[in-house]
């Protein structure tokens, strides 16, 4: 059953169509990556499933239950969008960690500001609370970080910024995580580390989402691949396939370029 359904759906900025008829399916423990060049749409696709945006029109399904329909006001209501955007955990390209809080903490902020909502919280606050901060503990050593959980993100290189920031997306157990260029922010030198932990959670089957700039990573890692231009999907299929072997000439022209680059 695909964990996530995607119809027909498309963003206009006035005139502009910035994305236009895209439809694709997610497994559940898949790994997909987005790759087109810089205006193809692969942002404004995530920020369409996370609600940052809305869609003008098409299709968002759940585990088959419908969470957007541009046709039903009633699957639209701003009160139903946080509960809508845990079902997605966002990796940005800036690290948007705030700078006051150490790693630990800005691993379990949104986690404990939810939790005030549990009906049992007054009573077993401090329990809930400790339970909370324990799992971000162990978030944290899962990618390397146990050391630095008492480090401001200043004292953190761009790598571990990037990685606390990947824990801190997977403190809410989403349905499905989501990289916008994760690593584009960062100097060659540190890309690898935050690779190596995309690496691994694919490995653990993971559901994921990757706009990537990074060809070899996404052929190696990602289970299927999708290729866009002018906010269209020209282009998908498994990942080998279509970076080794395209079919469509404008996916073998983005390749070449790319790898001239």
């Amino acid at each position: 059953m695909a964990i996530l359904q995607v119809q027909n759906l498309e963003k206009h900025f006035d005139k502009t169509k910035v994305l236009q008829d895209i439809s694709f399916n997610l497994e559940a423990g898949q790994a997909l990556a987005i790759i087109g060049s810089s205006g193809s749409g692969k942002t404004t696709l995530l920020r369409c499933l996370n609600f940052l945006e809305k869609p003008s029109s098409g299709r968002i399904y759940i585990k088959e239950d419908c969470i957007f329909d541009a046709d039903d006001p009633t699957t639209q209501r701003e009160a139903d969008v946080r509960r809508k955007r845990l079902h997605f955990g966002m990796v940005f390209q800036s690290f948007n960690l705030f700078p006051q809080y150490t790693a630990l903490q800005n691993v379990t902020l949104a986690k404990e500001l939810l939790a005030k909502e549990y009906p049992d919280y007054k009573q077993n606050k401090k329990r809930i609370l400790e339970d909370i901060r324990e799992e971000g503990r162990k978030l944290l050593a899962d990618i390397g970080l146990a050391a630095r959980e008492d480090h401001y993100p200043h004292q953190l290189s761009g790598g571990q910024q990037q990685r606390v920031a990947i824990a801190r997306a997977l403190a809410l157990h989403p349905d499905i995580l989501c990289f916008d260029e994760p690593t584009s922010a960062l100097d060659p030198e540190l890309t690898g580390e935050v690779l190596r932990v995309i690496r691994g959670l694919a490995e653990q089957k993971t559901t994921m989402i990757i706009v990537t700039h990074e060809m070899a990573f996404a052929r190696d890692v990602a289970d299927q691949v999708i290729f866009m231009d002018g906010g269209l999907i020209v282009e998908q299929g498994p990942a080998r396939q279509v970076i080794e072997d395209p079919k469509e000439e404008r996916t073998r022209q983005f390749l070449s370029r790319y790898a001239e680059g």
